[in-house]
């Protein structure tokens, strides 16, 4: 865990039954030695009272836009002195008025007006995140750069079960640990390949896999939270890139890697997440082809192998792939990282990964096999990143 020792984070506070949960993520950040300023919306006020966070972190709970101060200047004054702001739990209220810049509370103004980061933790009903309203909500505080974290999937309040629980107190400070600690890879340029490749074999249809490029959008901006500047090569898939980072879009196998091998240049790290088709059809029809009711034959050719083939540059970057087997995970997974001759490579059950929200993965360096434990893919994303860091830096000082 990097070394942020003596932060001020502000804890916003929004209506929701995850609020109890703040209070413990007070207490986490205590511990760690930062100082922490509750800020709580009214809402709030009727599922934990403000005097729970005075207790725990020392400091008066502002409550109200005219507050102490008696200028009506806590909206600025909180922020200027605070390394990050962390609203959790988030409402879909909340999210809403983010998304629209509105600013009719002490919490949703000094949000407006801060000089700092924001991250947001979402809690709510499993029907409310998945609303198209609360989606785009969600898409648009991607793009204005504002850090998600969660949510978890599970048994809610309400007694139903699904995403929308609010994550755990200590994933949060982990994830907000991570975006107040050093840059290690600042200065450095990383290159991402994610989602699936689409083989047309006519004008409407195409061999393609499931990916749905998550976890590749998540390893992008978990280098990106690290501070390297993050291309991302992307098949076809339904995500916006995060904020600040140069996404490249791309359809077929021979795009993503005649674009990966014009980029690689540029790079000290080369992540390969796509699940790249390993063949295409010798043909493509101009026409839609007809069915016939008699069995159709495709001849198909093989596509370049992307992640071998910046493995052996004269001088590649360093390189990280990726193995989704069905069976015999870690022989299959072991005999790619040999042959591919990589320093890092993550494996998953294919299975129980592709298109999930959360997974279950096995690093393989070596020194052997590093089970991480089930998580969402953007936590598992940190982990691996993290992971991949160490490795970098033990290559980097072998070679000096």
């Amino acid at each position: 865990m990097p070394d942020t020792q003596g932060k001020t984070i502000i804890l916003g506070v929004t209506g929701g039954v995850a609020a109890y949960k703040a209070a413990e993520l007070a207490r986490l950040w205590i511990k760690a030695g930062h100082g922490v300023q509750a800020v709580m919306t009214d809402a709030a006020m009727h599922f934990i009272g403000p005097a729970t966070f005075q207790a725990l972190t020392g400091r008066p709970v502002l409550t109200d836009l005219w507050g102490a101060t008696g200028d009506g200047m806590d909206h600025i004054h909180a922020s200027r002195h605070a390394e990050v702001i962390v609203v959790a739990p988030a409402s879909a209220d909340f999210m809403s008025k983010l998304a629209q810049g509105r600013a009719d509370d002490l919490l949703s103004t000094l949000c407006l007006a801060r000089a700092c980061p924001l991250a947001i933790a979402p809690a709510m009903n499993r029907e409310m995140w998945a609303n198209p309203a609360t989606q785009r909500n969600l898409a648009r505080l991607r793009q204005d750069g504002i850090m998600i974290i969660g949510p978890d999937a599970g048994e809610q309040a309400c007694g139903e079960t699904g995403p929308g629980r609010m994550s755990e107190p200590a994933a949060i400070f982990d994830a907000v640990e991570t975006l107040l600690g050093p840059k290690p890879l600042s200065g450095k340029t990383v290159l991402v390949t994610a989602g699936p490749t689409f083989e047309p074999v006519d004008p409407v249809r195409g061999l393609t896999n499931l990916s749905s490029g998550k976890m590749g959008y998540a390893i992008a901006q978990a280098a990106k939270e690290a501070g390297a500047r993050v291309l991302l090569v992307s098949g076809p898939v339904c995500l916006d890139a995060p904020a600040g980072i140069e996404k490249i879009s791309v359809t077929t196998a021979q795009e993503m890697f005649a674009t990966v091998m014009h980029c690689v240049n540029d790079a000290q790290l080369f992540i390969s997440v796509a699940a790249v088709a390993d063949y295409r059809p010798a043909q493509t029809a101009t026409q839609k082809i007809k069915k016939t009711g008699k069995p159709l034959s495709l001849e198909l050719l093989p596509n370049e192998d992307i992640l071998a083939s910046v493995a052996s540059l004269p001088k590649p970057p360093f390189c990280i792939g990726f193995a989704a087997e069905t069976e015999n995970l870690l022989d299959h997974a072991e005999v790619k990282r040999k042959t591919k001759k990589l320093p890092l490579l993550v494996a998953n059950l294919a299975q129980n990964v592709l298109g999930r929200d959360q997974a279950e993965l096995v690093l393989l360096d070596d020194s052997g096999n590093h089970p991480l434990a089930k998580a969402d893919k953007l936590t598992l994303a940190r982990q691996i990143v993290s992971h991949a860091i160490e490795l970098f830096n033990l290559s980097k000082s072998r070679q000096i």
